[in-house]
């Protein structure tokens, strides 16, 4: 056959099937359906039949970043869940240098050695330049071995004045039973060193007053210091609430104090080197009447009032300084007998403590809380911010309404 008519043919044979297949590819849908029995709908008029929405090409969404790994040590990781002692040695080495020479004492002053970590962050303290995991205690890692540390949070006068005490907040609740110490804390002056110092009464009981000031006293107090607030407020302030002077008790932050009566010395349980007698990991931390907000827009980096305030499980507006409540003696608001301290439920204020003042039978005889809620019952978005910061948005709890009911 000439070459021509081959080529022709095999033109010829190429057509034929792709009009073969275009035109099965007419007659597909009509055909499957039918042979699946379904009823089929006449075709439509293309230029009715809407154009399908077009696929975007999906982007893999964008994650919050979760803070860099080993730049922090939290003790309430399963892991790091053991026996104090497996890191901190009681007493640090430079406890006596740490401290001021006539009261110093033995204590952990100072971070745990290398050796603790390396157990199980070995890999850690050679990956990085410099290692992430050596920020948590140094303040500029380097490979020497002489790279300065931060100071240790305790003692917390020393502790408070570095920059990392800026940030700081601590993992534990202290254990304190106020019951035992109530009645038998006094004040008197120790003929060694004429410091103030507490004992446990042996002839008397000391009065439940003085036994609170022993550890708590007003904090900032305004008659000492020039200024009504902590810092200065705005010139357009108004009404809106800016921290006073005077508006905390002080707790105290260091062993110093706890030490005086449980020492070696004495032989009184428990013993300085038990950390886990106070010292207790929280199963949650609960909501406080604190407002990180307020207090950056204050200014504040006193970290005695940050940490009272962070604290604050009632009223965070409530100065103790103030007149009419300084005049009254810490049981009338506190029940301390029954306070422990690692449970918020117990360390919380009652409402009914103010109604002295605040609640009344009517808002038209002064109650402060009379007001805040006539105003949330008109008004389910009105905040209550005569007493409170974060709170003041929540729904009126139950013990409101009746300490008002209580009152008539």
């Amino acid at each position: 056959m000439p070459r021509k008519s081959r080529i022709a043919k095999i033109r010829a044979v190429a057509l034929i099937i792709f009009l073969s297949s275009s035109v099965a590819g007419l007659f597909y849908p009509v055909l499957t359906a039918e042979t699946f029995g379904a009823k089929m709908e006449p075709l439509a008029n293309p230029e009715t039949v809407p154009t399908p929405p077009r696929r975007r090409k999906s982007t893999p969404r964008k994650t919050a970043s979760r803070p860099a790994p080993y730049s922090e040590f939290p003790h309430r990781t399963k892991a790091h869940q053991m026996a104090c002692s497996s890191c901190h040695k009681f007493p640090s080495e430079n406890w006596k240098e740490v401290q001021r020479q006539d009261d110093a004492f033995p204590d952990i002053t100072e971070y745990p050695r290398h050796e603790s970590c390396l157990n199980c962050h070995r890999q850690q303290f050679f990956k990085g330049n410099p290692p992430r995991i050596c920020s948590i205690c140094h303040i500029a890692p380097s490979p020497r071995d002489n790279s300065p540390r931060f100071p240790f949070p305790n003692p917390r006068e020393t502790f408070d004045l570095s920059s990392k005490a800026k940030n700081h907040t601590t993992d534990f609740q202290i254990f304190f039973p106020h019951d035992k110490h109530i009645e038998v804390v006094s004040r008197t002056r120790s003929e060694k060193t004429n410091f103030q110092n507490v004992f446990f009464s042996t002839g008397r009981d000391a009065k439940g007053e003085e036994s609170c000031a022993v550890c708590h006293q007003t904090y900032q107090p305004q008659g000492d210091v020039e200024g009504e607030f902590v810092t200065k407020p705005p010139t357009d302030l108004g009404d809106a609430f800016w921290l006073k002077k005077g508006t905390f008790k002080t707790e105290p932050v260091s062993h110093a104090k706890c030490f005086e009566c449980h020492s070696a010395e004495t032989g009184i349980l428990p013993a300085p080197s038990n950390c886990a007698a106070c010292h207790k990991l929280p199963a949650t931390w609960p909501k406080t009447d604190f407002d990180a907000k307020a207090a950056a827009r204050m200014k504040i980096n006193d970290l005695i009032v940050l940490t009272s305030w962070r604290n604050r499980d009632s009223s965070a507006t409530f100065r103790h300084e103030f007149s009419s409540h300084a005049e009254l003696e810490c049981a009338s608001c506190h029940n301390v007998l029954k306070m422990n301290t690692t449970d918020p439920a117990t360390k919380k204020v009652p409402v009914t403590s103010c109604n002295l003042c605040h609640i009344t039978a009517t808002t038209d005889d002064g109650g402060a809380l009379n007001y805040e809620v006539d105003e949330r019952k008109k008004n389910p978005k009105f905040e209550c911010v005569k007493c409170h910061l974060t709170f003041g948005k929540m729904p009126v709890p139950e013990s409101h309404f009746k300490a008002i009911t209580e009152a008539q």
